[in-house]
């Protein structure tokens, strides 16, 4: 069954894999390398589920990564990391705690057949640099995403764990659970829609350029706050707000349930 949704992947995974304890007392070691060339203009995905991501800009035109497993109690040898090249250059790298697990661009896939490792905590931390102009799509359940660097497209997420994603040029999309999501772009090239969001935590979106676009924020439990002169549409609701920047258009959509949402100039 593929799972397309956040929290679909979470009831999965999160109900075989413990989160990750305190760093103390636990064994680390790097335990896998990458070295590869992706052409600009492709992606580079990245996809975990118990570790961080964190992504740097790359001084070469080459995709570097080294994987981090730490642990307590677990057999590290028992998670294994996979890469996979398209025939178009991009490249797809998987970390997999399950042995009848498989991993695609667009997720997890997943049954309930085969051993789950219920008794490993093991954890993987992914370092990343990326060459310019590589878009990158960066995920993890329990862990934060960050990058910092990029000048492509960038899509970012996480279950629980904070999400903090730049590009100078974009657009950038990015979501978590419970976490907050922070998300900054230099462009935003072309009309297509962008959404931000989170349950458990703030939302705030940064723009280094003037947009033309119709803009929903809503929050149950927050604050709305916009550097933007806006025309709002429809009735002023302190949950809900409707509004357009400049000539509208594209979609912009920023939403969480417990936690602030703002709509920030970059300076």
């Amino acid at each position: 069954m593929l799972l397309r949704s956040r929290a679909a992947l979470a009831a999965i995974l999160i109900a075989t894999i413990p989160a990750v304890v305190s760093a103390q007392d636990r064994q680390s070691e790097r335990t896998w390398t990458l070295n590869e060339q992706v052409p600009a203009g492709k992606w580079l995905r990245v996809r975990n589920v118990n570790g961080e991501v964190h992504v740097r800009a790359s001084t070469s035109d080459r995709v570097e990564i080294v994987a981090t497993k730490s642990w307590r109690r677990g057999d590290p040898k028992m998670v294994r990391i996979e890469s996979r090249k398209a025939p178009d250059g991009s490249l797809l790298v998987c970390a997999f705690w399950t042995e009848n697990a498989t991993c695609t661009e667009s997720g997890y896939r997943s049954n309930s057949e085969g051993r789950n490792n219920r008794d490993n905590d093991v954890a993987v931390d992914f370092e990343v640099r990326l060459p310019k102009g590589v878009n990158l799509g960066a995920w993890s359940v329990n862990g934060e995403v960050s990058v910092d660097g990029a000048t492509g497209e960038v899509e970012a997420g996480s279950v629980n764990g904070s999400v903090d994603a730049t590009s100078t040029g974009g657009p950038v999309q990015a979501s978590s659970v419970n976490g907050s999501v922070h998300a900054r772009m230099g462009r935003v090239p072309g009309d297509a829609d962008l959404e931000f969001s989170s349950v458990n935590g703030s939302v705030i979106a940064e723009f280094a350029e003037d947009i033309d676009a119709n803009i929903e924020l809503s929050t149950v439990n927050g604050r709305f706050q916009t550097d933007w002169p806006v025309t709002i549409t429809g009735r002023v609701d302190p949950r809900h707000l409707r509004a357009t920047l400049g000539k509208g258009g594209r979609r912009v959509r920023l939403s969480t349930v417990n936690g602030n949402v703002e709509l920030r100039k970059r300076s």
